[in-house]
């Protein structure tokens, strides 16, 4: 699997320095018993070894977007055989200047700017099904016609732990992942009133307003993806124009 990898402890040795420390940070963080991370099919599936890795360079390097592509490409190649908890974690090689200047909205524009900048890798047209303007409940991310949930979690979220990482990182999960969990409601209600109540001590900050459920009339998926550390959100969903004049030391 082209820019992938599947975790085995064995196996960590071949990894750059980096990427090991970013492996095991997340996996101490992923397996946390004393304070357990708000998001539970996340923790079943880093259990279960069903999360795959990709480690990619500067994000503020342009060409690390056609790194962030290959990544993607793959993991849609095999998503489908490895289980209904999988996900593709991308791990950013973060210089340190950055992560002590960056703030939440410097790596919130970023994060736009990467994923507009996806659209010229992307072979196919806008699947027919989903909206394509982002302010529709309906609307989510897709690439290569396949939907994805994407997270986004910086150094800089500083009072809402649970989009802490020590380098930029995301969270991308096919759509048909959640449609499996929500399959069974019970159980599912079930599992989001747990993982509110483990986002009430876990993070300093409140529960973000803009936290809902797919397709609900008054929910955006866009506003999930990147929550800021304070309870703001963005009025407008950059992702249909690339951000322009913006300006980073590389």
């Amino acid at each position: 699997m082209r820019g992938l990898y599947v975790d085995n402890p064995l196996s960590r040795d071949q990894l750059k320095d980096w990427e090991k420390s970013y492996l095991e940070k997340f996996s101490a963080k992923m397996s946390d018993k004393a304070n357990p991370f708000p998001c539970i099919p996340a923790v079943i599936g880093f259990k279960q070894n069903q999360l795959i890795y990709s480690f990619i360079g500067d994000p503020r390097k342009s060409s690390t977007v056609a790194d962030l592509a290959v990544a993607l490409s793959g993991y849609m190649k095999v998503a489908k055989d490895i289980g209904n908890y999988t996900s593709l974690i991308v791990f950013y090689e973060t210089p340190d200047d950055m992560k002590k200047r960056f703030s939440t909205e410097e790596y919130e524009k970023l994060f736009w700017k990467h994923l507009s900048e996806l659209n010229a890798y992307d072979r196919f047209e806008w699947p027919e099904d989903i909206p394509s303007n982002p302010h529709d409940p309906l609307w989510e991310f897709c690439y290569s016609k396949e939907k994805y949930f994407m997270y986004c979690a910086t150094p800089a979220h500083k009072h809402r732990k649970s989009r802490h990482f020590d380098g930029m990182m995301l969270a991308i999960t096919p759509r048909w992942v959640l449609e499996e969990f929500n399959k069974h409601s019970k159980f599912a209600k079930g599992i989001r009133k747990q993982i509110r109540k483990r986002l009430i001590t876990y993070d300093s900050a409140p529960i973000h307003h803009d936290l809902n459920s797919y397709g609900l009339e008054d929910n955006f998926e866009w506003r999930q993806y990147f929550l800021r550390d304070d309870d703001t959100s963005l009025s407008k969903c950059p992702y249909h124009r690339i951000l322009k004049n913006l300006k980073f030391d590389t």
